[in-house]
């Protein structure tokens, strides 16, 4: 699984695709996590930006890895969802 995130929102959606897939709730990715419930929902949500250790505890239970690389040209649909 390779996707590419650039706001919040998209780091949200694909933990909650993630998640999802694997037939977790929020519940269960939280005590993998070690993490709160509410903690959970927030990074999907993707509305309040999280903590990047908090980002990394929630990749980790979920057996994913963050990686940087150098930023592509995006399409208009990525440059919208900025503002």
């Amino acid at each position: 699984m390779t996707e590419l995130a650039r706001t919040p929102r998209q780091i949200g959606s694909i933990i909650q695709r993630a998640r999802k897939q694997r037939g977790w709730s929020q519940s269960q990715l939280s005590e993998r996590a070690g993490l709160r419930q509410a903690t959970i929902s927030q990074v999907e949500s993707g509305e309040k930006p999280a903590k990047l250790g908090t980002i990394l505890a929630v990749l980790a239970a979920l057996d994913l890895e963050f990686r940087i690389g150098a930023r592509t040209k995006g399409h208009g649909q990525d440059i919208e969802e900025l503002f």
